[in-house]
């Protein structure tokens, strides 16, 4: 078949690809031109039924209830534990009774009427359970707080969102902070501002604050509070007891709990869930009506304002909770089979054991273990972005040690190459770009990361060496970490997201919408590079452009809202006393320690993701309580890995190539074809080579090298210091230009203009026709027809032929009058195929 033949065939498909794909988009088009306002259609499901079982026993959540002041409450939870091992949830089906007058019981939550103890019953089919409760100032005058009670129904009630008050510039005159984050400038806006006409503390009813959400008065925003309703009767409390101010003492939410903290349900199963909010003052609160309620998945579980969840597919999910600057989640699980699963699946190591784990409680199994061809080339590019020789793979194939792949794994981690790989990604992650760094600094730095890489330098080592950089940028490598910003909050972003996964850049305005961080939390990290400053030096001439990293002897950061110098604080931590020293050491000691989970667990999950194709957190610098990892004890384990072995990556890289979970094929079976997006790892997932794995795939494969500015033919694009080095090949591959610090900079996206440069492109087909290339050689050789398809199929997919393949090709050969544009033609087939352009 002649290459124009094969050029005509595979447009074709592209064009009825690419006719597809906008197809596809005018129909989303359509679907989403309609009005913004326009409700969405919410799944339907009939209820499940109870389990047929017998019922064994009732357990009540909370097991002990506490009840202190007069506005408190609980709500009840119970759950029917069945023969089968099945759980239901009763709370709304379940007779609730209380033993005294101490508390009442409406909808299956609890309220304090007098002092004392007590108990709750619940029964359910003639079984019954008991909780304890206490009660304690079920009638004393308790004044309502502002930043406890009032702002948390602000928040329920979307008064405050962005969308609403929350907005920059507020609504209608009215501004109130985003989430509540600034009570003190809340109060002063309801109370003080408009002259105080929103509040009338002497006929409360009468107060602009609870007639418009009420529509006791005209309101843009419509009814968000029901007249006499509980969070009604708050907010006329505390009207009533004169609109008592906030305080900076005002205790703070430091966590939630939520019970249970996951089910496992079938499809039309529902859950009533219980949050309590436990603050900084000890006090711990059912929070269930006043949180807010979010389902991570939508087609999964759906959930309802007051926390009741009903599962709609089979799968995992989580709902998202929230509620005063804190989030958490509750997990759904609902197996993809009412059957348990057997399978074969003897562990490697730890991370097959807690997989198959994983497999089981979701009624998954694994594909089978990949071939010796597929294993190597996947080792090969995932550890060194390179392709293996013929006579590797012919060695590997032909070895009979029941061991060779773990000598496989040890010898390529050992290969030079591996320098050349893992100095391109973490140049990606530093941003080493000398746009930004000039010549000298990002050679500098480049430099510093292949020695560091070159003796295994440990990760807490690595990272702690460019938080405490001073110094040259030409002279000291690590400095250039310090020309990525230009201020303390800047450096505090990219110490944040690339070292522990954690993106805070929400939190330097407001508290983070979805999680716990906070203005405070920001600032205070920020505050760690208060004092690092930069100047210009001569040292290299006047023209050199070298930048000095130095510490100045004072410094502070300006609290933006308080108007205040902040503290050093790191995340979850006390405030850090200054003494007078490099505060960059006390971070790097907090955030390389063993006992700072997110380190590690960072770079555990980066890894992972780099190694499995996907993170066990997706994006994988984002790592937050409302974005759970899908295996959450593997991540720990691996995390635990990590620091077990003093944060050696290529221990952690070995563990992970070693394992079983990773030598599996890519083949989808019926076990785990519901598993769409493979996020548990029942197999291989498959992705498109990178930008520079795939350049220098195209030279190997072809036999030539490319000349890139500046640096020596020969330079590999695996050894590109530089993303600023001119390629317009790499550029449409999706090599990322390192101006943000992101993961998500570098694309595997298929596009099509890389898919018309590949299969169209004058660099793809120069390098097949160029002289003294792999075509050229093997017929001046004069190598066989056969030795030269063999050949072909070994620097492309990395094994021999099939007999059919070979034979087809012989076929083609043969029936052509040169069969050398036949052989150029196999090849260009080859580069564009899909065994050649994805690493599987």
């Amino acid at each position: 078949m002649t290459a124009r033949r094969w050029h005509s065939i595979l447009c074709q498909r592209l064009c009825k690809n690419v006719l597809m794909l906008v197809v596809y988009l005018v129909l989303c088009g359509q679907a989403f031109a309609g009005d913004a306002s326009s409700p969405v259609l919410e799944k339907k499901l009939p209820d499940a039924p109870p389990p047929s079982a017998p019922l064994v026993r009732l357990e009540i959540l909370p097991s002990e209830i506490v009840l202190d002041g007069p506005r408190s409450r609980q709500q009840l939870v119970v759950l029917g534990h069945y023969q089968d091992g099945r759980i239901w949830d009763w709370t709304r089906g379940a007779k609730w009774s209380a033993q005294g007058p101490q508390v009442r019981i409406e909808n299956a939550t609890a309220y304090p009427h007098q002092d004392g103890e007590t108990v709750i019953r619940a029964e359910v089919q003639g079984v019954t359970a008991e909780a304890g409760v206490r009660v304690q100032r079920a009638q004393a005058d308790v004044p309502v707080n502002f930043k406890t009670e009032v702002i948390p129904i602000f928040n329920k009630l979307g008064c405050n969102q962005g969308a609403c008050h929350g907005a920059q510039h507020g609504r209608g005159g009215f501004k109130l902070s985003l989430l509540g984050f600034d009570p003190i400038a809340d109060y002063g806006e309801i109370v003080r501002s408009a002259e105080g006409r929103r509040v009338v503390l002497s006929d409360p009813d009468r107060s602009i604050l609870l007639g418009k959400p009420s529509l006791q008065m005209e309101h843009g925003g419509g009814e968000r509070l029901r007249f006499g309703s509980w969070e009604y009767q708050v907010l006329k409390a505390w009207l009533e007891d004169g609109a008592p101010a906030p305080t900076h003492q005002d205790p703070e939410v430091t966590r939630l709990e939520i019970l249970p903290a996951r089910r496992t349900m079938k499809p039309g199963e529902w859950q009533q869930i219980l949050v309590r909010a436990v603050w900084s003052n000890g006090r711990v609160e059912d929070v269930t009506a006043l949180a807010q309620y979010d389902s991570l998945n939508d087609g999964l579980a759906r959930v309802t304002p007051s926390g009741l969840v009903q599962c709609l597919e089979r799968g995992e999910t989580y709902i998202m909770v929230r509620f005063c600057g804190q989030a958490s989640v509750f997990q759904v699980t609902s197996p993809y089979t009412d059957q348990p699963v057997a399978f074969d699946f003897p562990p490697n190591n730890y991370i097959d054991e807690l997989l198959a784990k994983k497999w089981r409680s979701l009624g998954l199994t694994p594909s089978p273990l990949c071939c010796d061809a597929e294993f190597l080339r996947r080792i090969y590019l995932d550890t060194i972005g390179t392709l293996p020789t013929p006579d590797e793979i012919k060695a590997f194939l032909t070895d009979p040690s029941p061991d060779k792949r773990q000598k496989a794994i040890d010898r390529v981690l050992n290969r030079p190459e591996f320098v050349d790989f893992w100095a391109l990604k973490w140049g990606d992650l530093l941003r080493n770009n000398s746009d930004v760094l000039q010549a000298k600094g990002m050679w500098s730095l480049h430099n510093w990361i292949r020695a560091s890489l070159r003796d295994n330098k440990p990760l807490d080592q690595f990272v702690r060496e460019l938080l405490t950089a001073q110094g040259s940028t030409y002279a000291h490598g690590p400095a250039n970490f310090y020309r990525l910003g230009r201020s303390p909050n800047e450096w505090a972003e990219v110490t944040s997201q690339v070292f522990l996964g954690i993106r805070v850049q929400c939190a330097q305005c407001h508290h983070h919408p979805f999680e716990k961080w906070s203005q405070d939390d920001y600032w205070g990290f920020a505050a760690f590079f208060a004092r690092v400053a930069t100047k210009n030096s001569q040292e290299y001439g006047l023209f050199g452009r070298e930048t000095v990293v130095y510490l100045r002897p004072t410094g502070e950061v300006m609290h933006p809202r308080r108007g205040s110098f902040v503290a050093p604080k790191p995340f979850e931590s006390a405030p850090i006393a200054d003494d007078g020293g490099d505060r960059r050491q006390k971070l790097a000691d907090w955030i390389t320690s063993p006992s700072n989970a997110y380190f590690a667990r960072n770079f555990a999950n980066r890894f992972w993701g780099y190694f499995m194709g996907r993170g066990l957190v997706e994006p994988l610098d984002d790592l937050r309580a409302t974005n759970p990892p899908t295996n959450p004890e593997l991540l720990d384990a691996l995390a635990q890995d990590l620091i077990t072995h003093r944060f050696d990556i290529k221990h952690l890289m070995r563990t992970i190539m070693n394992s079983r979970a990773y030598q599996l094929s890519a083949e989808v079976t019926p076990g785990n074809a519901v598993d769409k997006d493979n996020i548990y790892f029942a197999r291989r997932t498959i992705r498109r080579l990178t930008a520079e794995q795939l350049a220098d795939a195209i030279d190997y494969a072809t036999g030539t090298e490319t000349k890139y500015r500046g640096l020596p033919l020969g330079t590999r694009a695996i050894q590109l210091p530089d993303s600023s080095v001119p390629s317009y090949l790499l550029d449409v591959l999706g090599r990322p230009p390192r101006v943000v610090t992101c993961e998500c900079e570098r694309s595997l996206a298929p596009n099509l203009a890389a898919a018309l440069h590949l299969l169209n492109g004058d660099v793809v087909n120069q390098k097949i026709r160029q002289a003294g290339g792999r075509i050229d050689r093997l017929f001046q050789q004069k190598k066989s027809l056969s030795e030269i398809v063999e050949e072909l199929y070994l620097v492309t997919l990395c094994r021999p032929p099939t007999s059919e393949e070979l034979q087809a090709a012989l076929k083609e050969m043969k029936e052509v009058a040169d069969p050398r544009i036949a052989a150029e033609d196999l090849l260009w087939s080859l580069i564009n195929s899909r065994g050649f352009l994805f690493n599987y």
